[in-house]
């Protein structure tokens, strides 16, 4: 009886190691599909959009159109003429020193894990959910924050995640 009891216990184990081992398959092979090895930068024609305020600046294919800048010259969006779901966006803030915030919350900070071409390290986060899938570079210097971010539809992300990763990339601030 010992035996039996030792076999149906094994069941649901083994049931859920099948179930991890495919969740985690499906996951490799989304993110396979996502890797940047294969993009093309060649084969796009590219501008640079330089922020004059902040100094920071990235690439963008040269077909896409540029929204209306904020008054306060902080940043930019860029929308894909295929597809006006399809944006990327730069800007900056400035942070307000730890002396003067006093009653926020707790921030929670996130380690970097993302080195862009300039050799900055950051954050880069990306997030789908069921609507919107996104990449977001956080890159910090001094009392500037300085952020880039390519947004599609979820179901679009993954025709977009190499463009992306590839400009997050070749985001620029200045030197310290």
């Amino acid at each position: 009886m010992a035996t039996a009891n030792k076999i149906y216990s094994l069941g649901p184990r083994i049931y859920r190691f099948a179930a991890s081992v495919s969740g985690v398959t499906a996951l490799l092979i989304i993110l396979w599909g996502c890797t940047a090895n294969n993009f093309n930068a060649g084969a796009i024609t590219w501008k640079t959009y330089s922020n004059s305020r902040y100094g920071f600046e990235f690439p963008y294919p040269s077909n896409w159109t540029s929204l209306a800048a904020p008054e306060n010259d902080d940043g930019i969006a860029f929308i894909s003429p295929q597809n006006n779901t399809v944006e990327i966006r730069g800007w900056a803030s400035q942070q307000l020193p730890n002396s003067i915030v006093t009653e926020q919350e707790p921030v929670k900070k996130l380690k970097p894990n993302f080195q862009t071409a300039q050799g900055i390290s950051g954050v880069l986060l990306v997030e789908v959910n069921q609507q919107i899938g996104s990449m977001t570079l956080t890159l910090t210097q001094g009392q500037v924050k300085y952020y880039w971010q390519g947004r599609s539809k979820s179901q679009d992300f993954q025709d977009y995640y190499r463009l992306f990763y590839y400009i997050a990339q070749q985001y620029r601030i200045p030197k310290s």
